[in-house]
């Protein structure tokens, strides 16, 4: 992922198009879906509760539904338009708008304040800085700023603490997972000084970490996080995300905490027939997966990212509908 996604390039997209082109005469067919998305999931995360999962309580039965979704402009007025767009063609109001936020960037807009007026959650999407500069203190002034905007919130918010720290590209400033670790606690600690006690801590590595099996060493441990989370994607490899995430699922059944799936998606470059089929494999594999209690879909075609890495489905008919069907389902409307 997929940081906090700009806006589409129109000359990497001509580029993209050119690149792909094989005559007039003989168009690129779509990808047929190589693995069996027919077969029923299996259930591996079936603790159903209750969780200690801090003020941002799962719920008793079924899961939440949410998105980002990549606005038009990056404003206030951007954000509201866009996430008001899915919900009326979803025919219905997310439980959690995720939003992300450089290091720097407060909680507490006039967005986020409608976002809660009309009855939304959020989750927070913090992109906090080098590790090391954060546990000798450089940056305690501005975690105390973010500790009291999220306090002045009043209502219960789900912090994502530097998203995907396991990816390799960010081990530069994550350095390992004892300094990621030990930041975490840093953080924590700020936050429980300055009473933001409306905060549930959310930990969020990548499915690929888990695949790897360096994202465990990043864990800070079930006393210091309140939902375990993994954000999970067929982009590069189109698998059913029940294969994709299953050593995330096996790792998080151990542990007492309801799973999020804190980011979702698959790519355009499957072709519609194979995201449909994916997105309804989806919604079974959540559905027998109890211990997951939270779905957020990713609704957005980052800026610079190949063919592979595009994952809005509005405007891809087979794919929404799809979608569609699984924000209907009485599971995702708790």
């Amino acid at each position: 992922m997929r940081a906090l996604p700009p806006w589409a390039s129109v000359s990497l997209i001509a580029v993209l198009v050119l690149a792909g082109c094989t005559g007039p005469d003989k168009p690129e067919p779509e990808p047929t879906p190589s693995p069996d998305l027919t077969r029923a999931p299996v259930g591996i995360a079936v603790q159903s509760g209750p969780f200690d999962a801090g003020p941002f309580a799962p719920p008793a039965e079924g899961a939440y539904l949410g998105a980002w979704i990549k606005p038009a402009e990056l404003t206030h007025a951007g954000r509201l338009e866009a996430v008001d767009t899915l919900e009326q063609d979803l025919g219905r109001r997310l439980d959690i708008v995720n939003t992300y936020r450089r290091f720097d960037q407060m909680v507490g807009t006039e967005s986020d304040r409608e976002f809660l007026d009309q009855d939304a959650n959020l989750m927070i999407s913090w992109a906090t800085g080098d590790n090391r500069s954060i546990t000798t203190g450089e940056h305690d002034r501005l975690i105390r700023q973010q500790a009291r905007a999220i306090r002045k919130v009043r209502e219960p918010v789900l912090l994502r603490m530097r998203w995907e720290m396991d990816r390799p590209n960010l081990r530069a400033t994550m350095w390992s997972g004892a300094d990621y670790i030990a930041a975490w606690k840093h953080v924590r600690a700020i936050f429980a000084a300055e009473r933001a006690t409306n905060v549930s801590w959310v930990w969020c590595p990548t499915a690929e970490g888990f695949i790897r099996g360096d994202a465990p060493d990043f864990y800070p441990g079930d006393d210091q996080v309140d939902w375990t989370c993994v954000d999970v994607y067929a982009g590069n490899v189109f698998q059913p995300i029940g294969t994709l995430m299953e050593p995330f699922l096996r790792w998080a059944a151990e542990r007492p905490k309801p799973i999020i799936i804190g980011e979702f998606g698959v790519a355009k470059a499957w072709g519609s027939d194979g995201r449909a089929a994916w997105l309804r494999d989806a919604e079974r594999t959540f559905k027998a997966n109890r211990q997951i209690k939270a779905v957020v879909y990713f609704e957005s075609d980052p800026e610079g990212n190949g063919p592979k890495q595009q994952f809005q489905l509005t405007g891809d008919r087979a794919a929404f509908r799809a979608f569609r069907r699984l924000t209907e389902d009485p599971y995702f409307n708790p």
